[in-house]
């Protein structure tokens, strides 16, 4: 006797109508490889790895928020045991604490610079990201990282900049907040 079995529950809810979602094979596929690399060991995955990774929206993919905030929660693991690992290994907290407070001073470096300056531009014919937004975000980072204002990790995670022409270069705005949320789980 054969019965049909049912199709196994999607792993996150489903992007609807016109909105586009992440493409569910790439999201599986890479949980997947997470997953192994988190109880296994074998594949040297980091938790820069999991916050870089970028999957392709398709319609009927997996409902973005969703997946965003389960990596999140992959990140802090991964996070959680290198600085575990790096505590107890060679050098222990005296050098966990000296690269994450290198890493903490040249991002103040950065967000030091006059406001409409802190990054390099694009061409007036090119879109970036706003840069009164930028400005006023790295301004709050920025006191976060001088005096511990109130600044959560899923806040830096999930900032969102509309874009303008000239605007600053995405890729130096995206590298100096991913430098920030590495030290907000170093020091966690």
């Amino acid at each position: 006797m054969t019965t049909a079995s049912a199709p196994a529950p999607a792993a996150f809810p489903e992007a609807h109508g016109r909105e586009k979602g992440y493409d569910r094979a790439a999201v599986d596929a890479f949980l997947a490889k997470a997953r192994t690399a988190f109880e296994v060991g074998d594949d040297p995955m980091t938790a820069s790895d999991v916050r870089e990774v970028a999957f392709p929206l398709v319609r009927r993919g997996y409902a973005i928020a969703s997946v965003d905030a389960a990596l999140g929660r992959i990140e802090d693991a991964f996070a959680a045991r290198e600085r575990e690992s790096a505590l107890t290994g060679r050098g222990g907290v005296r050098a966990w604490v000296g690269q994450t407070r290198e890493t903490a001073q040249a991002v103040l470096d950065r967000l030091s610079r006059p406001r409409g300056r802190r990054f390099d531009r694009v061409s007036s014919l090119r879109y970036g990201y706003r840069i009164d937004e930028v400005d006023l975000v790295t301004d709050k980072i920025a006191r976060f990282l001088e005096t511990d204002e109130s600044v959560s990790v899923e806040q830096v995670r999930s900032v969102a900049f509309r874009m303008q022409r000239g605007g600053y270069r995405e890729s130096q705005v995206d590298a100096v907040l991913d430098a920030v949320v590495e030290v907000m789980l170093a020091v966690s």
